[in-house]
């Protein structure tokens, strides 16, 4: 770490002696900017030091939550609290804050990668303000409790306990509608223990940050991307915009053939939420199975492990190393056998423990075209967490160029591991089986087109309205499903009161909360990314890629996850992909399935 800023001061010290100057007045400036960057140095080194510190020790308490949860014992989360409550006081210390801001009024004088580490300082500290103590103590208690009440949730199906994969499981192939109707019925009823804590949490969260100057907590996440949350907001309703005509269509051709399916003879003119494959309605993409293209049956006889494994052997095709033997021995990556005799958080997700070398992912793999999938999007957070962290990279800016970026390069990965010439490599498809490719095409928009109107409407909408325009309580539930009937064209199959608070049944509104946008513009991003891969890397149609064993597509990838957050978001996409933020890549992989919907659904009904 030490070596790491002294890299980036070294460089400006010599660029300053280079010049050969002789005249007393720029000598005197050279000596004040040094000055100010040794300064800055000397407590960026102090407080990365121990930031990364705490940082570990909270990951490793919140971990220890995740994997292990049993009722009625507080163990964990007494050491979670503890250890959060730590490094929120030293990142959120007065003292921190004036040395951070005094510095940068000094800017000008400072070198770039140290002032990006003192915004960042900043940033952080407006998420756990000293100048508040008991509000950041108190919401640090209700998070962890929220987190417990959960993913300690006993998940019942007709009285018998179920996992949330089960439940999946049914919505994704269960043909009776009564049954799909219990099963997504037993999926919400976590939300009805969840809505207290989170107003709690809302009043918590907007307060610690509204101390050091933001509106509320909406708006201090937006602002990471350096954008105000009506910007931000604006930027959600223009990807809505230009997705629009594509969704229209996808959405009328799943009601009338979800209808057939079902044997109903009267379509409705809003989709039932119990009808769709998706306990949010944020992905269609079961509703299609392509013929050749049976991956739950290729992968079901390679056993779970297999997933995991060739999920690795993508990423070192490209060139990139092998994951450490502390990712495996460490790792939470299969479900809980029965008799465990606790619970775990079956998210998948992925973690940089200390911001160095210990990485781990926390899954429930099963042996399916779905968990297929997540192994390569979670490795590829993972591998962005090995690249980034390099000794060009200070401590505090170990992250993606913005959020997205981190959900864009796991996506990206997704994708192409699924697309017909890379399965073929795998040995996953016949390479003479026949597959049809707009079925294909259909089947992948009603998974990345189908998620926008979810991510960058329903959910990004309502948590704006939540934290941003104060959402009164007892509208929580009727605001949810305002806004999926607006954006999904998705209504629920009865009446949902205020006892419920369906939005909470969504993780990351609990623990992820008011940054849901960021898997939004990672789908933009991620066609972007995959459009210059396939026409300028690779030179193949961006519908049949095959990324595996390509070292010109793994140095493409590592040149954007190198510097981690000390690249400019947007310049990085500009000069990566030669075009700014926009969904054009995204439009025109779909154009082609475009006339084909518009011929399916000539004479029925559009609704939305």
């Amino acid at each position: 770490m030490k070596k790491i800023i002294l890299t980036g001061l070294t460089a400006a010290i010599l660029l300053s002696c280079s010049s050969q100057k002789t005249d007393t007045a720029t000598t005197a400036v050279a000596t004040e900017i040094n000055d100010w960057q040794q300064e800055a140095q000397a407590f960026l080194e102090e407080y990365s030091d121990t930031y990364q510190k705490l940082y570990t020790a909270s990951a490793e308490a919140e971990w220890a939550s995740n994997i292990r949860i049993v009722d009625g014992d507080s163990t964990n989360a007494v050491a979670t609290r503890k250890a959060n409550e730590a490094f929120a006081a030293f990142t959120g210390s007065t003292e921190n804050i004036k040395q951070a801001r005094q510095l940068l009024e000094q800017k000008e004088q400072l070198t770039n990668l140290q002032v990006l580490q003192l915004e960042e300082v900043l940033y952080v500290a407006a998420n756990n303000p000293q100048t508040v103590p008991e509000v950041v103590k108190a919401r640090i208690k209700a998070e962890t409790e929220q987190t417990e009440k959960l993913y300690g949730f006993d998940y019942k199906l007709n009285g018998t306990p179920v996992t949330t994969n089960d439940i999946d499981q049914i919505l994704r192939t269960e043909k009776n509608v009564q049954k799909r109707l219990a099963a997504w019925e037993a999926s919400k009823e976590v939300g009805k223990g969840l809505r207290e804590g989170i107003l709690n949490l809302r009043d918590l969260r907007n307060q610690t940050v509204q101390s050091l100057g933001y509106d509320d907590y909406f708006t201090y996440q937006a602002s990471d991307y350096g954008l105000t949350r009506e910007e931000m907001m604006d930027l959600m309703q223009q990807l809505n915009q230009e997705l629009l005509p594509l969704y229209r269509e996808l959405h009328t051709y799943a009601r009338y053939e979800l209808a057939k399916q079902y044997g109903v003879k009267e379509v409705p003119d809003m989709l039932p939420a119990h009808w769709l494959p998706n306990r949010w309605g944020q992905d269609w993409s079961a509703m299609v199975e392509v013929k050749g293209l049976d991956l739950d049956a290729a992968l079901k006889p390679k056993g779970d492990k297999w997933l995991v494994e060739q999920a690795e052997r993508f990423y070192t095709s490209l060139g990139f190393p092998e994951l450490p033997a502390s990712f495996y021995e460490k790792s939470s990556l299969y479900p809980l056998p029965p008799d465990a005799g606790y619970k775990k958080n079956n998210h998948a997700s992925a973690w940089h423990m200390d911001l160095d070398k210990d990485v781990r992912s926390l899954m429930s793999v099963e042996p399916n075209a779905d968990w297929y999938e997540t192994t390569h999007h979670e490795l590829g957070h993972i591998y962005y967490y090995m690249t980034y962290t390099n000794p060009d990279v200070p401590v505090l800016l170990r992250g993606g160029a913005n959020r997205a970026y981190h959900e864009a390069m796991g996506s990206l990965m997704g994708l192409a591991a699924m697309q017909k010439p890379f399965l073929t490599e795998l040995q996953l498809v016949d390479a003479g089986a026949s597959t049809d490719e707009i079925q294909t095409l259909l089947k992948e928009a009603l998974s990345y087109v189908v998620f926008i109107p979810f991510a960058s409407g329903v959910m990004s909408e309502w948590e704006h309205d939540f934290y941003a325009k104060d959402l009164p309580a007892d509208q929580l539930n009727k605001r949810w499903w305002e806004l999926a009937r607006k954006y999904q064209g998705m209504v629920p199959p009865t009446e949902r009161g205020e006892a419920f608070t369906d939005a909470t049944t969504k993780t990351h509104i609990n623990d992820d909360a008011a940054q849901y946008y960021d898997y939004a513009l990672s789908y933009i991003i991620l066609f972007q990314l995959h459009d210059h891969i396939a026409k300028n890397v690779l030179k193949q149609d961006p519908h049949a890629t095959n990324y595996y064993g390509s070292q010109e597509v793994g140095e493409f990838l590592r040149s954007i996850m190198y510097p981690g957050a000390s690249a400019d978001w947007r310049q990085m996409l500009k000069d990566k992909t030669g075009e700014e933020l926009s969904a054009r890549a995204m439009v025109a992989y779909f154009q082609p399935l475009m006339d084909y919907l518009k011929e399916q659904n000539k004479g029925r009904k559009a609704t939305i």
